[in-house]
């Protein structure tokens, strides 16, 4: 079953990238997001539009990896245990058998490593030193492949062993490392990353609406009319060669969003609007999605700024009348100035707590209760002056 594509069409700030990362997270998806303005047509200096693709796969890539690594860690931090003790108990092998003092020895000693009694100790280890080259090569788009294969060359040349000094807590942490590396089967690696990229891949491409616009002139645009007709086979399907292998775009979900102000779908080439047959329009947010934006997230902007307050020293606290006042005053200035959606609530937060964070190393010890009467306080003659508002929020 072919992925329908979604044309995602609402005013900046409403929450369509977030939309598409917490699909694609609870999923456990592969998920990019890529800028539609940062590309240019194949054949001219910049990226093209292929080179998205092998984001997705590289993201999925380090995806796979990590769950494997995470699948070995056990056996990889055993091994890097033994490896230290070998430095920690130098023992004289006899047959290659340890002495029996060695090895009670060596049981000590790892139930002290286990406890961390002996992270703060140095030891001289030999470890893996990497050859990672900084280098960039010049050139038509597409050389991506080619310049990551100089660098494995180099890095796979430049991979001599080094004696270094290290905490024993730095050097385990080397040592399991190393170990899970060689541990993992890299080519089932890049297998499953590519499988999974081509099943479960989704591709968010923002600002959509930028490359709808008609350049003035007789010539076609490079970063516009040129980009939509190179989208137009990725977005069918077609076969994008990776460094990790040939990758098929038939059944990526490509999500395309913009705020459309300016451009309209229809400004989008016929043959593109085709391909993204689900329309999803996004209203402006509200009063009440404010409010549910500061208290519900675990990453509230009223949790951030506890938190951050607290380093100093000080406590503040938010009531409930509060943060009905913080939302009325963002949602107001949307609508007078620009609408910026949620990210209006950044510039109301800071100036209402400016001072507070300004003067926080002297108020420390105390505690502060943020209410309706305090925010009106601050950003009262703010709000009321348009002009200010417009420069300040």
């Amino acid at each position: 079953v072919a992925p329908k594509n979604l044309l995602m069409i609402g005013p900046t700030g409403v929450g369509k990238t977030e939309i598409a990362r917490r699909i694609a997270q609870l999923i456990k998806a592969p998920f990019v997001k890529v800028e539609a303005t940062k590309y240019t047509e194949i054949g001219y200096v910049g990226r093209d539009v292929e080179s998205m693709v092998r984001e997705l796969v590289e993201v999925a890539y380090q995806m796979v990896k990590q769950e494997k690594l995470q699948e070995v860690k056990e056996r990889a931090r055993r091994l890097a245990e033994e490896r230290l003790l070998d430095y920690l108990v130098p023992s004289q092998l006899s047959f290659g058998m340890r002495a029996p003092q060695d090895l009670s020895k060596r049981e000590e000693y790892r139930e002290k490593l286990r406890k961390g009694e002996l992270d703060e100790r140095l030891v001289e280890v030999e470890v893996q030193e990497k050859f990672a080259p900084v280098i960039g090569i010049a050139g038509p788009p597409g050389l991506e492949e080619l310049e990551e294969q100089i660098k494995n060359m180099l890095g796979s040349m430049g991979g001599v062993r080094k004696r270094r000094k290290l905490k024993v807590k730095e050097a385990l942490q080397t040592f399991e490392a190393e170990e899970a590396e060689k541990l993992i089967d890299h080519e089932e690696v890049s297998r499953e990353a590519i499988w999974r990229a081509e099943n479960f891949g989704i591709i968010f491409i923002d600002e959509i609406d930028k490359i709808a616009v008609k350049t003035p002139g007789a010539g076609p645009g490079v970063s516009r009319e040129g980009v939509q007709r190179d989208l137009l086979p990725i977005v069918e399907g077609t076969v994008v060669k990776t460094k990790y292998g040939p990758v098929r775009t038939d059944h990526i979900l490509f999500i395309a969003a913009g705020a459309f102000h300016i451009a309209k779908p229809s400004d989008l080439m016929p043959e593109l609007q085709g391909r993204f047959p689900i329309r999803v329009e996004l209203h402006p947010l509200t009063k009440e999605d404010f409010v549910r934006i500061l208290k519900e997230p675990k990453n509230a902007l009223t949790k951030q700024y506890i938190e951050l307050l607290r380093t100093e020293g000080l406590e503040i606290e938010f009531t409930d009348d509060a943060l009905e006042e913080i939302a009325s005053i963002a949602e107001e200035v949307n609508k007078r100035t620009e609408n910026i959606g949620a990210r209006r609530l950044h510039t109301v937060m800071e100036k209402l707590l400016e001072d507070l964070s300004f003067n926080a190393p002297e108020l420390a010890g105390q505690r502060i209760i943020i209410d309706a009467r305090f925010v009106r306080a601050k950003l009262k003659d703010i709000v009321a002056n348009e002009e200010l508002s417009r420069y300040i929020l």
